[in-house]
């Protein structure tokens, strides 16, 4: 199993991609702190896990706020030691045309979507650079590159995670920590299936002509997180069936 041994924290891991991330990781061997703000989605998510086997501890969090942030943290070392792979997943997309986003939509998605990542990493990096191991695993988005209709607060807040990214994968290089970042593309979940468009219709103009699977995305975590990619840092491993092609 390749994450024998370690410890995880999957943020928004009450459903859809963070859900598909903890089982994966779970199954591969981690102990796995599962937080959500949806205490009923996250608590689905650890007895999935249990029941096949894995360890794993459901959190109720808000991961913009700082308190809860710590208090879940220490709550999940108590439990299974330091965390040495984080993957930052919550978030909230909602579809607004920009001129109707208000100042309290805006600030609320900036701080779920940025700043919850970044309080994340700040309370768990320390202790990954003291042990001079760490993995580091940002869910942005594909609209960074290729923008997205009536969002243009929900890609501004993943293009600030994905500068961070690339900004600590820099800093920290030597450290034995990395930071890489994964940007799912159409991938069925939850949320899309609240999104204001035509699923199938929409699957039908993308390369690969179908919808993706939050396994799917879940596996690209898998090795950003496993010894396997141990030499890579700063990268992104797009998993949206070919939309975009480019690097960012």
């Amino acid at each position: 199993m390749q994450l024998e041994g370690k410890v995880a924290v999957v943020t928004g891991a009450g459903s859809g991609i963070g859900r598909a991330i903890a089982e994966r990781f779970a199954r591969e061997g981690a102990k796995v702190g599962a937080w959500d703000l949806n205490a009923d989605g996250v608590n689905e998510t650890v007895q999935t896990i249990s029941d096949a086997g894995g360890q794993a501890l459901a959190i109720e969090a808000d991961c913009a706020d700082k308190d809860a942030i710590a208090h879940a943290a220490r709550q999940t070392r108590e439990r299974f030691g330091d965390i040495q792979i984080l993957v930052n997943n919550a978030g909230i997309a909602p579809f607004v045309p920009y001129l109707d986003i208000t100042d309290e939509q805006w600030d609320r998605l900036i701080a779920v979507n940025l700043k919850g990542p970044h309080l994340c990493t700040r309370e768990m990096l320390p202790p990954m650079l003291k042990a001079g191991w760490g993995r580091v695993i940002n869910i942005t988005s594909s609209s960074v590159q290729s923008g997205s209709f009536a969002q243009g607060h929900y890609v501004a807040s993943k293009g600030g995670v994905l500068g961070l990214t690339k900004a600590l994968a820099l800093e920290f290089a030597a450290s034995g920590v990395t930071f890489n970042m994964v940007p799912p593309g159409f991938v069925h979940t939850p949320a899309l299936d609240n999104a204001p468009v035509d699923i199938e219709k929409f699957a039908q103009t993308l390369p690969m002509k179908r919808v993706g699977r939050p396994d799917e995305v879940a596996s690209a975590c898998l090795f950003l997180a496993s010894e396997d990619s141990s030499y890579i840092t700063g990268q992104t491993i797009s998993t949206n069936g070919g939309r975009y092609m480019g690097s960012a």
